[in-house]
């Protein structure tokens, strides 16, 4: 008797342990990010080299894409529970793949791109007409989820439903909009309706304008989307930002100041349009300027080259670049800098898989 109670207490265990494992929740989840920022290192969610050889990894690969664009590369998995992973990597030891972070003039986040001759890309990253997204990011996800949507229309199939997005530094960028991509694609029928994603973006620079990151967080409000971030780590201050007037919402007082001058006396008004010129002018210039240096010409002396048949897109009037998703914050302490240092000389001393994990797992448990 006391033989028939332990088998059926350990059923218990075992149903309660797959019941909790099948959850597909807008939590985070300590144990998922861990698992994808392991995989998108050592393609394995298991950190530790020796326990690999020991323990069977829960997560089966299923799919490695060739390099695609310019050097992205991503990987799918599936585990026991019918979930799937996509991990995106980020930028390798190649100069393509620091040049497509490099191409950052904006581009509208609904419009297209003529990837070759008989190849246009039409894509949708948000509602806004005034959102704008990375150059560089959006090219680099058009190529990858032109890949990707057979790859989940195949799973589907087999009855995955539940898919979730990771990537580390620019693969983080490139989850943003791969998951506004399939977001948008879902509303448009191209992908079935009852599919979630859940997307968790690490070390990820700021993917789009401030309207793109409001449209980001509405799309996955109730905590669908994570962003991790090291506070030392300066990959995520990244693109340099420049905030236009033209980039506020109209109603704001400081968009109407032309208009409120000309109610003032002459001296008063010449005074303060002389000002306001002079403020307003430099942030259309700098705006201009980068768009120039990273758009026209880095175009022609390296993205054509990479990419000859790609072309150039129309930029957007806008270089404001915001951060999206709900934040996670991983806060250094004294001993975090004793560790990995304060001013190494290793300048992504703080954005490497060890201190994320390290930061992880003293602030939120293993």
């Amino acid at each position: 008797m006391m033989h028939l109670r332990i088998r059926f207490f350990t059923l218990l265990l075992l149903v309660a342990q797959l019941t909790f494992a099948q959850q597909f929740e807008p939590v985070f989840n300590v144990k998922e990010y861990a698992d994808f920022l392991s995989m998108a290192h050592y393609e394995s969610s298991i950190p530790d080299e020796a326990q690999r050889g020991k323990q069977q990894d829960p997560y089966h690969l299923v799919y490695k894409s060739p390099e695609v664009g310019m050097k992205n590369l991503w990987w799918l998995y599936t585990n026991a529970q019918n979930q799937a992973v996509i991990v995106i990597r980020g930028t390798v030891g190649d100069m393509v793949s620091w040049m497509e972070n490099y191409y950052c003039p904006m581009v509208p986040a609904t419009g297209s791109l003529q990837l070759n001759a008989t190849t246009k890309f039409d894509y949708k990253l948000a509602e806004s007409n005034e959102a704008y997204v990375h150059a560089g990011w959006t090219i680099g996800m058009a190529y990858l989820v032109t890949d990707m949507m057979p790859r989940i229309k195949e799973l589907y199939q087999k009855g995955v439903r539940d898919f979730f997005i990771f990537g580390h530094s620019q693969g983080g960028a490139l989850s943003y909009l791969v998951s506004s991509y399939f977001y948008y694609q879902r509303q448009a029928g191209a992908l079935p309706g009852d599919i979630r994603f859940k997307t968790y973006t690490s070390a990820a620079p700021k993917p789009g304008n401030m309207q793109y990151a409001y449209d980001f967080d509405f799309i996955h409000k109730g905590g669908w989307a994570y962003a991790v971030v090291n506070a030392a780590d300066w990959v995520p201050e990244t693109p340099y930002s420049i905030q236009r007037v033209s980039d506020m919402n109209t109603v704001n007082p400081i968009v109407d100041i032309p208009g409120t001058l000309k109610k003032q006396k002459f001296l008063l008004r010449l005074a303060g349009n002389m000002y306001y010129g002079k403020l307003d002018r430099k942030t259309r210039k700098a705006q201009r300027i980068y768009t120039k240096i990273l758009g026209h010409k880095l175009y022609k002396l390296a993205i054509k080259k990479a990419l000859p048949d790609l072309k150039e897109p129309e930029y957007g009037p806008s270089m404001n670049y915001m951060r999206a998703g709900v934040p996670v914050i991983l806060m250094p302490d004294a001993a975090y800098y004793q560790k990995y240092g304060k001013d190494a000389a290793d300048k992504f001393a703080h954005h490497h898989f060890a201190p994320y994990l390290y930061l992880l797992q003293k602030q939120y448990g293993k």
